[in-house]
């Protein structure tokens, strides 16, 4: 077990009356005795089989679309975890789950440390109102959700979304990270800061 490990789970996504079929990356930072879980998605055995014996100091959603947030609540009560969840997502979440609200807010400039790996939270709204990266310093590492991918922005087509939003995210609380920076995504491949960072005015253009 490293500093980070990682697990792809499958599932769904809906939202405004569609479905999609999606593969999720399942991000878990800290060390062999405690470990933040980032994305609680699709797979409660597949999750907990990579967490193990470790404690969940708790479980981050970098978003509430649903195929983020739909085992949180299952894995919070198996290992006796708090969830997190930026406060703006508060209509998404309660889509996903009307009946249970998260247990913290997750605030831009919190810190959580699992291992003594601090992870800080930088608020980065567009693909939703309180999309939330989270990142670590320490392993020139930073965990984008939706927000940022291989190749782009997160989608904003849908309820919530706002492609002018997103683009300032990207621009002013990413892109100026470290260009070394180790980019790791909600779904697929990940990349880097300095790679993403010439195709920002392309994407500006395509966006429009």
């Amino acid at each position: 077990m490293g500093p980070v490990d990682h697990v792809v789970t499958s599932g769904t996504f809906s939202l405004d009356g569609g479905t999609w079929d999606v593969d999720n990356n399942v991000w878990l930072v800290g060390d062999e005795n405690e470990v933040i879980v980032v994305d609680a998605a699709h797979d409660l055995e597949k999750i907990a089989t990579a967490i193990g014996g470790r404690r969940v100091v708790a479980i981050v959603c970098t978003h509430a679309h649903d195929d983020h947030v739909n085992q949180a609540p299952a894995l919070s009560d198996r290992f006796d975890a708090p969830v997190y969840v930026h406060p703006a997502e508060a209509p998404l979440w309660a889509m996903a789950h009307p009946d249970r609200k998260p247990d913290h807010d997750l605030c831009d400039g919190d810190v959580l440390t699992a291992g003594g790996i601090e992870l800080h939270a930088i608020t980065t709204p567009g693909h939703s109102p309180g999309s939330t990266c989270l990142h670590v310093p320490e392993l020139s590492t930073v965990f984008t959700g939706d927000t940022l991918f291989q190749g782009g922005p997160g989608a904003t087509g849908r309820s919530f979304s706002s492609f002018d939003t997103i683009i300032d995210s990207i621009r002013h609380r990413l892109l100026t990270l470290p260009g070394d920076t180790t980019v790791r995504t909600g779904h697929g491949d990940s990349t880097s800061i300095g790679t993403e960072l010439p195709h920002l005015e392309e994407w500006i253009v395509r966006g429009h």
